[in-house]
């Protein structure tokens, strides 16, 4: 159940965030990559990002500058119902872009929550009080117009939360042999998430990562994955760059460690375009 807030009689509705879960099974997808550097160009072009980090290795956090002696409170009290989401976020160095970091306690969830009626809601129940008027009084009085969500590679009830709070699923894919075999068994996994937790889920996109326009497979994957998902796959692509990989051993993400290279400029692109998407999805019907 949403919490009830009365509000004044001219006081604004408190408006829901886009919620994004960049989800895949496989590891090493670039789904953190993307999470971090997404967030990082959505808050440049004006919108205030949330990233959830539901990973349990917390890179999410580390890309963005978050040291584990500061993670006091963590997407783990978030689930457990000991904080609120607005109470465990954490400002970085990029304005307008909070994380709600992670720690090693996410690993133990599953157990914790099993006998719990509520285990695959409770991310989603946290994200609806996270614009309300009473929340927005507790830390900070940002409201966010997006939330990213970094699953952690496999499907388990950490993913599965997400997907149950998410409005639409952004696809990190990479362009090796085994992509579309990958992308079959996330695909069953989001329509069944759809047929039992969340009627309005939907594929949003699919990023095509770590391309390398000298590998021939790379171009291919690119064909066969386009012809697959035909307009589900996003036209901007996430090249191979040496910047991408360097930045998060600096705490940054690419953006802030080198803005001109191809990887930034391939994430600032992919920002502009989710927004557009966005725009087409909300414009009224003619």
């Amino acid at each position: 159940m949403t919490d009830e807030v009365s509000l004044a009689p001219n006081a604004p509705r408190p408006v829901a965030p886009r919620v994004l879960a960049l989800a895949n099974q496989k590891g090493g997808v670039g789904k953190t990559t993307t999470a971090i550097n997404l967030g990082t160009a959505l808050a440049a072009i004006g919108e205030s990002v949330l990233v959830i980090d539901l990973d349990p290795q917390g890179n999410a956090s580390t890309g963005l500058g978050i040291d584990r002696r500061s993670r006091r409170v963590s997407t783990y009290d978030v689930l457990t119902g000991e904080v609120s989401l607005r109470e465990a976020a954490l400002e970085t160095a990029v304005p307008r872009l909070h994380i709600a970091p992670s720690t090693m306690d996410l690993s133990g969830l599953e157990l914790e929550l099993a006998s719990q009626r509520d285990r695959a809601y409770r991310l989603r129940d946290a994200i609806r009080r996270l614009n309300q008027p009473d929340s927005l009084q507790v830390r900070n009085d940002v409201e966010y117009s997006y939330v990213l969500i970094d699953c952690p590679p496999s499907l388990n009830l950490i993913t599965v939360n997400a997907m149950a709070a998410a409005n639409a699923i952004l696809v990190p894919l990479q362009c090796e042999f085994f992509a579309l075999e990958g992308l079959s068994q996330l695909l069953k996994t989001v329509e069944q998430v759809r047929s039992t937790l969340n009627a309005g889920l939907s594929i949003h996109g699919i990023v095509l990562t770590m391309y390398d326009a000298r590998n021939n497979l790379s171009a291919q994957v690119v064909e066969d994955v386009r012809q697959f998902m035909g307009e589900k796959v996003y036209e901007t692509i996430i090249p191979r760059n040496v910047r991408v990989s360097e930045a998060p051993s600096y705490g940054k993400p690419v953006l802030l460690y080198d803005l001109k290279c191809v990887g930034s400029q391939a994430y600032l692109r992919l920002a502009s375009e989710i927004i557009q998407r966005e725009r087409a999805l909300r414009a009224p019907a003619a």
